[in-house]
C-alpha cells in the first residue's frame, strides 16, 4: 500500500519534473542571444537575398559556414540549444528580416532530449508549423531540412532519431520547395554509431571533420539549387572535403 509520505514524494517529483520540462522547452532563455543578433544586424545590416541556416548549437558553432558554402552567400543565425519549436517562435527576427531566398533548418536532436516530454511526431508537427510560417512569409524562399544527426553523446535516442528523420523525410515530399538533407546515413556508413573524428570531445558537437562532411554533402545540393546567388565573375569552386580540412 502506498504511503502517505510515498504519495506526496511522487507528487513532489512530478511537479518539479514538470517545472523543469516547462523551463526546458520554454523559448524565454533564448531572448539574449536573439536580441544580439538584432543588435549586430542594426550595426552591420546582413544582405537581403542570401542562405540563412538556423537551428540549435550545431550551426551556431558553424565558424567556418561561409568558407564552406563559399562562394554562396550565407548568414548564420544558429542559437544554443534551441528546440524547434523556439526556432520558429523567432522566424520572424532572426529569418525573415533578410529575405532569404533559402533557408538551411539544423534542428531536433534537442527536442528529443531528457525531460523535454516530446516525441518523433512533436518534431515533425513542430516543423511543419516552422514550414507553415516561413513560407507565409517568403512564399518563393526554398527551406533545406538537415536531418538529426547521430551523435556518441546521445546514442540511446538513436531509435527516436531515426523515426524522426523517417518522418521529416516524408514530410518534406508532400511539400512545395521543401528538400531534406540526410547527413545522417554518411555519419554513420555501415557502423552502429558515427566516428570519433566528427565529433568535439563531448562526442555530441561537430569537429572540423563533421563540418567537412556536411559541407560535402549540403554545399552541391545548394549549389545545384542556388548557383543564380553567385555573383558573376566569381569561380563555382568545390565542396571542402574531410582531406581538405585545416590542420591548425
Amino acid at each position: 500500500m502506498e504511503t502517505l509520505i510515498g504519495r506526496l514524494a511522487k507528487r513532489a517529483l512530478d511537479a518539479g519534473g514538470a517545472a523543469l520540462r516547462s523551463a526546458i522547452n520554454s523559448q524565454r532563455v533564448w531572448e539574449p542571444q536573439i536580441a544580439s543578433y538584432e543588435r549586430a544586424d542594426r550595426k552591420h545590416p546582413p544582405p537581403r537575398g542570401a542562405i540563412v541556416f538556423t537551428g540549435s548549437s550545431t550551426i551556431r558553432l558553424w565558424r567556418t559556414l561561409a568558407r564552406d558554402m563559399a562562394p554562396l552567400p550565407v548568414i548564420n543565425r544558429g542559437f544554443g540549444g534551441a528546440h524547434l519549436a523556439h526556432v520558429t517562435a523567432f522566424a520572424d527576427r532572426i529569418v525573415m528580416p533578410y529575405a532569404p531566398a533559402a533557408v538551411v533548418l539544423y534542428c531536433g536532436d534537442n527536442d528529443l532530449g531528457a525531460w523535454t516530454g516530446k516525441r518523433p511526431d512533436s518534431i515533425v508537427n513542430d516543423l511543419t508549423q516552422f514550414v507553415s510560417r516561413v513560407q507565409g512569409a517568403l512564399p518563393d524562399a526554398r527551406i533545406y531540412v538537415i536531418s538529426i544527426k547521430p551523435s556518441r553523446l546521445r546514442r540511446q535516442q538513436w531509435p527516436a532519431q531515426e523515426a524522426a528523420n523517417r518522418g521529416i523525410a516524408d514530410l518534406t515530399r508532400s511539400l512545395p520547395r521543401v528538400d531534406y538533407v540526410d547527413v545522417a546515413t554518411p555519419m554513420l556508413g555501415a557502423a552502429a554509431q558515427p566516428p570519433r573524428d566528427l565529433f568535439t570531445l563531448d562526442g555530441l558537437h561537430l569537429s572540423r571533420a563533421g563540418y567537412a562532411l556536411w559541407t560535402s554533402v549540403l554545399r552541391p545540393v545548394l549549389m545545384r539549387d542556388l548557383a543564380g546567388l553567385v555573383p558573376a565573375g566569381r569561380p563555382l569552386g568545390r565542396p571542402r572535403t574531410i582531406q581538405d580540412r585545416p590542420l591548425s
